[in-house]
């Protein structure tokens, strides 16, 4: 009778003998033993208990493929038996940095620490007190340097280890509605219930924009991890969440170059610094094109469309502007050339190919070889940055003029035109949930997206300005998470999911919910700390004497040279 102990010792001396062999002394048989486990759980599935189902020989086919292939075809979407990818130059580099500034830093620290102790408060002998030290030692810009660099220096390891190192296991995603809407409930919950009263009650207000960043970066998380971009419902909705992050762009850039009239050279280094500082790390460390984060390179762009438009001559700000139509008309003339301007490219791809194809921009947009995915994610919000800069000048023409109403408790207009504002915002947000829900076709969708989206967003900021209770309120819980969104949305794409975002990392095997629960809160800790190192970094990278920093941007200059110089070279190296 055949038992798995018989087939046990079979497989045990066919393995001894064939290592053994004197003909081949290098020969390394291995069993494949995963079939035994397979086999073991799909047991209750045989017909007569002697002969595996079909189910555990389709597994077992699988795996076996897997081992053999992978390593060769390198799918997107498989990372088991994939070796690791060697280190480039670049990484290498990488690497080297953040040790020696590792190693700085707990140089710096020895000595801090000595000359601390040193100058440590000594005891009067007369009175039996202590003396303390009248001087406080300030902390170093060179300290902050070398703990910020120590700090995501740790951090970048993780990053690697996570999601280049194949350390750690990944799993596929698989859409249900409940792993969506369950999870989407519940951070609702948890919004709703941390609520506090806002500093000031205008329309769009620092804490009410923070909060609108928080719940749509949360939603978008969720979106990512339960895979529900093959619903094609929730796929429109969530088109709408990223077209509002771009209509914040225009607008919160549009305001402070209006009002403040601040077009410096500080300003531009300040934002587009805390924009790109992450995804230029990480395109060195885990050797990933600047595209490959498509959202950072899109508001980067945005941010600079604003700038030019509204820093070429003739400048017109608030002050030049007030109380003169002309200046207000010259202004709507310029954001109709450049809605012109995107016009044109939105409808010319070649055009817009080769503009973004030159070197050394073709660096930055190229994806496999050429820029169609930068003009696809172009393409798809183009419009909703002009809106907001439209909202933007609308609403603080009204406000200047003082027909807003934005006291505490006081509705944003009068009675029957707030409560008709609101019925309309009402219905044109509904009727865009309807339309989305009943897409049937992604193209067709997405060519319609960048003319609609902006009417649920409008009737979104109206819901939630018009009531004078609802301006006075906000979500202390969104809000924290919106102060670090830019960060949530980056770093989710290696130490949250995995694969390049195809996949789930896998800390904790075997048990789902520990480890989403596990991994997620390691995910919003590094976010919150890569913010607070971004911040230190731009106060002392960036600062606000221009001779300084022109110096500064001097040796960022030669360090993108350097930077494109090795790039070319292993390009040229792997092909």
């Amino acid at each position: 009778m055949i038992t798995n102990e018989k087939i046990d010792a079979y497989n045990e001396a066919a393995v001894s003998i064939l290592n053994s062999s004197t003909r081949n002394s290098k020969s390394n048989v291995k069993m494949f033993s995963v079939s035994k486990l397979i086999a073991q759980e799909t047991i209750m599935e045989s017909l007569d208990g002697l002969h595996l189902p079909e189910s555990s020989r389709e597994t077992s086919a699988m795996i076996l493929m897997n081992v053999y292939c992978n390593k060769i075809l390198k799918p997107v979407d498989g990372s088991c038996c994939q070796p690791r990818p060697p280190l480039t130059l670049i990484q290498k580099l990488a690497a080297c940095f953040f040790t020696l500034s590792i190693i700085g830093y707990l140089i710096f620290y020895v000595i801090h620490r000595n000359a601390h102790r040193k100058n440590k408060p000594c005891t009067d002998l007369e009175s039996g007190e202590e003396k303390k030290n009248i001087i406080n030692t300030p902390v170093s810009p060179l300290e902050i340097l070398l703990q910020s660099f120590c700090k995501l220096g740790l951090i970048m390891a993780y990053f690697y280890m996570c999601d280049r190192a194949n350390l750690f296991m990944k799993e596929n995603k698989f859409y249900t509605h409940s792993t969506f809407f369950i999870p989407i409930i519940y951070i609702l919950v948890l919004g709703v219930f941390y609520n506090e009263n806002t500093k000031e009650t205008k329309v769009l207000n620092r804490e009410q924009t923070d909060e609108w960043k928080g719940w749509m970066q949360l939603v978008i998380l969720i979106y990512h991890i339960s895979g529900a971009s093959t619903f094609l419902p929730v796929y429109m909705h969530i088109r709408v969440l990223v077209a509002a992050y771009l209509f914040q762009t225009g607008y919160g850039h549009f305001s402070y170059f209006w009002i403040k009239g601040d077009f410096g050279i500080h300003r531009v280094c300040q934002v587009l610094f805390r924009l790109n500082f992450l995804v230029v790390v990480l395109c060195i460390v885990m050797d990933r094109p600047y595209q490959f984060y498509y959202f950072v390179p899109l508001v980067t762009v945005w941010f600079m469309v604003i700038y030019v438009t509204l820093a070429l001559w003739p400048q017109i700000i608030q002050k030049k502007a007030n109380g003169n139509c002309f200046w207000h008309f010259g202004l709507l003339l310029k954001l109709a050339f450049l809605l012109l301007c995107i016009c044109f490219l939105a409808y010319s791809q070649g055009a817009f190919e080769k503009i973004f194809s030159l070197w050394p921009l073709s660096k930055c947009f190229e994806l496999k070889g050429n820029v169609y995915e930068w003009w696809f994610r172009w393409r798809l919000d183009r419009y909703v940055v002009f809106h907001g800069m439209l909202f933007a000048f609308i609403y603080l023409a009204l406000q200047k003029r003082q027909v807003l109403s934005e006291g505490k408790g006081e509705p944003l207009f009068s009675n029957k035109i707030s409560n008709f504002l609101l019925f309309i915002s009402v219905v044109s947000f509904l009727t865009y949930s309807i339309w989305a829900s009943s897409c049937k076709n992604k193209a067709e969708c997405n060519e319609l997206h960048p003319s609609v989206s902006v009417v649920q967003i409008l009737a979104f900021i109206l819901i939630r300005n018009i009531p004078g209770y609802a301006r006075s309120v906000y979500s202390s819980f969104f809000a924290w998470f919106g102060k670090i969104s830019l960060e949530l949305f980056i770093c989710q794409y290696h130490i949250w999911l995995a694969a390049d975002t195809r996949g789930i990392l896998v800390l904790i095997p075997g048990n789902p919910m520990l480890n989403i629960i596990v991994s997620t809160f390691i995910f919003v800790c590094v976010a919150h700390e890569i913010s607070q190192i971004t911040n230190d970094l731009a106060q002392i990278i960036i600062p606000k004497d221009n001779s300084s920093l022109l110096k500064r941007l001097a040796c960022i200059a030669a360090f993108f040279c350097g930077l494109l110089i090795l790039s070319s070279i292993q390009d040229k190296s792997r092909h």
